[in-house]
């Protein structure tokens, strides 16, 4: 009877133990495995466990191993997130298994003496659904209210693991602790006792799991006040850039105001310039007012003020360094979609590839391209510019606000690299009731 409970402790438990790891660490990474895939990693798990005549913190480590590989190579997920979910199951595991285990010390007592092996399978049986039970509540837990929140940065995915896998090792020498005390109490042939009672190791469970799930919180509030800050800053640089907006109008407004006004005598004097037979001087004349026209122009005419002032000054920052630009984007105004986010894109754009160009070598091209359009419910989008074509591009918080409007309206923003050319793709879905999203110029 012995050999058939171990044999159902070890393989049959363990394979289903195995199974909602491996289900549980698939649907957190967001990926669809067939069923009986679940049962065959468990089973490879189980034997790989068979041959571990090691301590529990080495298995602890092949465990969190296996689930990393599974993550990455069969759920496709990235090494970081597929690290950290799989400390976090086997954790979550074990400090049940802890808690249950503890509880069934504490109730052995109760057993009745008729039949105790039939009371004693049934015990076990109990424990061991129970002891399930409470992995599957707490696996759910974690994917319904954390699993959003778990980050993928390597620098901030270390204060969740680092915690995590202090609460491990504290309770597993706990518990090799209370092990040998009751080893080296019947080797003396001393009455037996524990070094901590039933009540202790179950407390410390207990606070283990719940400090888990602290840590998780307090990183998911974490998580929530960055998220919130990236919005104020996003809001701020919103307001600092239609300020700034707004300035360049009224200056233009300014000088085209005072351009109207002296045009009369502007003509009067080319009038005179001509009767008088100085045809030279009239001609060096109207050449300099077409320069005070021109300068009163945008560089690039979108067909939208805002943007066109915006464009305006990012092209002719990069023309003054010396980069080919050309603008052939066009606006109906108004377009549904609020100018303030189509500047968002478009300065955060433009930054990043003023800064990639100015930084090439002196024998490379260094051009700028922007293009897009209305096509139906649509607006496209199309930044282009050459770049050294070496290396990882990173997204940074520029490109980060441009995912964010372009998600905002339903969108979506892609980058690609071909040689020297990096090309951002922009695409927005136009509201269907531009009425909810105002424009800032009339």
């Amino acid at each position: 009877m012995a050999e058939y409970l171990d044999f159902f402790n070890v393989y049959i438990m363990g394979v289903v133990e195995m199974s909602f790891q491996f289900y549980f660490l698939a649907k957190i990474l967001k990926k669809k495995i067939w069923p009986p895939f679940y049962f065959l990693f468990a089973v490879c798990a189980v034997i790989v466990d068979h041959f571990l005549a090691t301590g529990m913190i080495i298995r602890f480590v092949v465990f969190v191993f296996l689930l990393t590989a599974y993550g990455i190579f069969v759920c496709h997920g990235d090494f970081k997130s597929s690290l950290l979910y799989a400390a976090l199951t086997t954790e979550i595991m074990q400090l049940c298994y802890g808690i249950v285990k503890s509880l069934i010390s504490l109730l052995c007592p109760l057993l009745p003496t008729v039949f105790p092996d039939t009371a004693g399978i049934a015990f076990m049986l109990t424990s061991e659904a129970v002891s399930l039970a409470l992995t599957v509540f707490c696996y759910y837990m974690m994917y319904r209210y954390f699993s959003d929140y778990i980050t993928v940065e390597m620098q901030q995915m270390f204060l969740v693991f680092i915690p995590i896998l202090m609460i491990f090792i504290m309770s597993e020498y706990i518990n090799m602790v209370e092990f040998e005390f009751q080893i080296k109490i019947l080797a003396e042939d001393e009455p037996f006792e524990y070094l901590l009672n039933h009540w202790q190791l179950l407390a410390l469970h207990l606070l283990g799991l719940a400090g888990l799930f602290c840590i998780l919180f307090s990183y998911k509030k974490l998580q929530q006040n960055f998220r919130l800050s990236t919005e104020i800053s996003l809001l701020e640089q919103q307001e600092h850039s239609l300020n700034q907006y707004v300035e360049e109008a009224k200056a233009r407004y300014d000088r085209t105001k005072s351009f109207r006004h002296d045009i009369r005598n502007h003509m009067a004097v080319v009038k005179k310039l001509l009767q008088s037979g100085k045809l030279e001087e009239a001609v060096t004349y109207m050449e300099d007012l077409d320069d005070m026209a021109e300068k009163m122009s945008f560089p690039c005419s979108t067909n939208n003020p805002v943007v066109d002032i915006l464009v305006g000054n990012k092209l002719g920052i990069a023309k003054s360094m010396g980069i080919d630009v050309d603008c052939s984007l066009l606006l109906p105004y108004p377009c549904g979609i609020r100018d303030v986010d189509i500047c968002i894109v478009l300065s955060n754009a433009l930054d990043n590839a003023i800064h990639a160009v100015k930084s090439l070598d002196a024998g490379m091209e260094k051009y700028i391209r922007v293009s897009g359009r209305i096509q139906g419910d649509f607006l496209m989008m199309e930044i282009q510019n050459s770049f050294h074509g070496k290396g990882v591009f990173k997204k940074g918080t520029g490109l980060s606000n441009v995912k964010k409007v372009a998600e905002k309206y339903g969108g979506a923003m892609s980058i690609g690299t071909q040689e020297n050319v990096f090309v951002l793709h922009v695409l927005l879905i136009i509201p269907q009731h531009p009425e909810s999203s105002p424009q800032q110029m009339d």
